[in-house]
């Protein structure tokens, strides 16, 4: 999704305006950045892990709950108000003091990767959200090709990554204890193509 910089506004300006915006925004130590629409695909697949998410967590029984790409997370050590693709949140919903409508101790966050906004959930974004005390677990999807990386927060210091790819493979989230297969999580997309690397020599 594309970003675009608007002017400087305090963190209850922002809360107004986003309240009676049509398009969500973002918000950063002042900065309202406008998220532009997604694409087919990053839809279908945010639509898909989602689901497969809610179904997981329901049939495991846990204290729980999945949430999709139209709630916010604040991050006070940023400043930030962001909205990821979806997450989980474990042991009750907790909300920031500043607004109710944003939660602040997901343990697990999804982030469908677009071009424009890459580097991002794989830098800046993901540091913010390092701040947060409960996270513990990040999913980035690729939505062009069937590869998805989730890292995970083994002790205070340390981040594991593990790479999956192709469609007959299954993930794994240690948040939950469970398999999603990367079939299910890009069922119904258009023009995916198979990832293709080279190795020199």
């Amino acid at each position: 999704m594309a970003e675009k910089k608007l002017d400087r506004f305090t963190v209850d300006e922002y809360l107004v305006l986003e309240s009676r915006s049509e398009i969500k925004n973002e918000y950063e130590q002042g900065a309202i950045i406008a998220m532009s629409g997604g694409t087919l695909n990053h839809g279908i697949i945010g639509n898909n892990i989602n689901t497969l998410l809610s179904n997981s967590v329901q049939s495991k029984g846990v204290d729980c709950v999945t949430i999709n790409g139209d709630v916010r997370i604040f991050i006070e050590k940023a400043d930030s108000f962001v909205y990821p693709d979806g997450m989980m949140i474990c042991g009750g919903i907790q909300t920031s003091d500043k607004d109710e409508n944003s939660v602040i101790n997901p343990i697990l966050i999804i982030e469908v990767l677009s071009k424009s906004t890459e580097s991002y959930d794989r830098g800046d974004k993901f540091h913010k959200y390092c701040s947060l005390p409960s996270f513990k677990e990040y999913i980035l999807i690729d939505q062009y090709k069937p590869v998805i990386d989730i890292l995970y927060k083994e002790d205070s210091s340390y981040w594991k990554m593990t790479t999956t790819i192709g469609l007959d493979k299954s993930i794994y989230l240690n948040s939950l204890d469970c398999f999603l297969k990367m079939s299910d999580i890009y069922k119904n997309t258009q023009d995916l193509a198979p990832p293709q690397f080279r190795l020199d020599l």
